[in-house]
């Protein structure tokens, strides 16, 4: 319809206008090299000031013990955890600058939580990540060291980039699990790389409260793939995509 329209000027039922052309492809399509500059074999690549290199994931380590450098309820977005508007979007091609950012307007010492810790563990409610498909939501908690989220369901798009980037996304197998877990918090997640790689329950333990639970990653071939090896780029660099 939106093409019989545009060839008529008016909004056409495509049916009125006879039969459909026949139309035939060529075996190829001729190839260009408009606007392609060749390199000139010196291998740099010149960047400006905010542009700079993309760093890896971790692989998964064989186990984790970190601090919840944050719990949260439900219905977390993805603007929740990486803000928009100019002031921060400007930095989207610079992930230390833009990871500066992170759940600026839900707890403002996140950011300063999460580099002391070194390596930090989210706690989330239903629906974690939940909006935009904002990919610096993943990226920022990442390069913070954040190498997993706990959450009670996750939105699917970020559950995606979180193992694109490396970050662990785990669902609690008992929801109810979340109201005994405090910021703070040291969680140890003993056998994690061999629990992911075999498809199996990973065991949680709260060194505070001495509370157990177990928490789920359900993932295809390729994900567990990439997961383990610290996500997308990190399994490609690895020769094994």
């Amino acid at each position: 319809m939106a093409a019989a329209s545009a060839l008529t000027g008016v909004i056409t039922d495509p049916r009125t206008l006879g039969p459909l052309p026949q139309v035939t492809l060529p075996p190829r399509f001729a190839s260009s090299t408009a606007g392609f500059v060749e390199p000139d074999g010196g291998g740099e690549i010149l960047r400006g000031p905010n542009i700079k290199p993309v760093p890896l994931g971790e692989p998964v380590a064989e186990a984790l013990e970190a601090p919840v450098v944050i719990k949260l309820g439900d219905k977390v977005s993805t603007d929740d955890i990486s803000p928009a508007g100019a002031a921060v979007l400007v930095f989207r091609s610079n992930i230390p600058a833009i990871s500066e950012f992170c759940f600026k307007y839900v707890d403002a010492d996140f950011v300063a939580r999460a580099k002391a810790a070194g390596h930090g563990i989210i706690v989330g409610g239903e629906t974690y990540g939940q909006g935009s498909s904002r990919e610096a939501a993943a990226t920022g908690p990442m390069y913070l060291g954040v190498r997993a989220v706990i959450a009670k369901s996750f939105a699917r798009i970020h559950r995606t980039n979180l193992i694109n980037w490396g970050v662990v996304p785990l669902v609690f197998d008992d929801p109810a699990a979340w109201a005994g877990i405090e910021r703070d918090d040291r969680l140890r997640l003993s056998g994690l790389r061999a629990a992911l790689a075999a498809g199996e329950r990973v065991t949680v333990v709260n060194t505070r409260t001495g509370a157990v639970f177990t928490a789920s990653c359900v993932l295809t071939p390729r994900e567990r793939d990439l997961l383990l090896d610290g996500g997308i780029l990190a399994h490609t660099r690895s020769g094994r995509a």
